[in-house]
């Protein structure tokens, strides 16, 4: 009981600190309508932009720190991996919502002319794209619904991640810093993923090769 209350509890702190960001740009664009004073800066749209999308990228970035976290700690934290990622997908509508609504207000045709005239904005479009049916797709019924290809499916979160820093880093037009401690942070939870994974293949292959060498004795 106390146990389930704990896990219950976090779980709700998760969500309460993950909403703090949304919650505070919702307060701040309350007071931009209103004509009060607010910090989204001389340019509004485009600090909504910028803060939305930098969200969004932490969020995907915390999600696949999940995994790599909860071997090294040995802490069950594989249980709020959906969590996070729900939350990158609400934090990539909203920049997506401010890029299509705020800033060219529908106009479709200019919509699609600036997603194939400006490389940096296709690699954010791809990459919003594939996160859709992932956040489509991370609910309990459907997990059990699509078995393995769950899996499978769920493996674009390294694609699209990458897609992310990329339009990241090409949209920033002055100071780089952040995109690039965004790119050393996302190659080292790939680093760590692919070094696993070979050592894991490489293990079975020694294992196989032991069994050979026992059967042909």
């Amino acid at each position: 009981m106390i146990k389930a209350l704990r896990k219950n509890l976090l779980r709700i702190c998760l969500h309460l600190l993950s909403l703090i960001p949304a919650t505070w740009l919702g307060w701040q664009v309350w007071l931009w309508v209103n004509f009060a004073a607010h910090d989204l800066t001389a340019n509004p749209i485009e600090y909504i932009t910028d803060f939305t999308g930098g969200w969004t990228i932490r969020f995907l970035l915390i999600t696949l720190s999940i995994s790599p976290l909860s071997r090294l700690t040995k802490w069950s934290l594989l249980k709020y991996r959906r969590l996070f990622g729900l939350y990158a997908f609400l934090y990539g509508l909203l920049h997506f919502l401010n890029y299509m609504v705020l800033d060219y207000y529908f106009d479709w045709p200019l919509i699609i002319e600036d997603i194939f005239k400006r490389p940096a904005i296709s690699f954010g479009m791809m990459a919003f794209c594939l996160l859709i049916p992932l956040a489509v797709t991370s609910f309990k019924f459907v997990i059990k619904k699509m078995a393995k290809s769950w899996q499978t499916l769920h493996q674009l979160i390294y694609l699209l991640t990458i897609f992310a820093v990329i339009h990241n880093y090409m949209m920033v037009k002055a100071d780089v810093l952040v995109p690039i401690i965004h790119g050393i942070i996302l190659s080292f939870l790939l680093g760590y993923r692919i070094i696993t994974r070979w050592n894991k293949q490489k293990s079975i292959f020694k294992k196989q090769l032991a069994w050979n060498n026992i059967l042909q004795k």
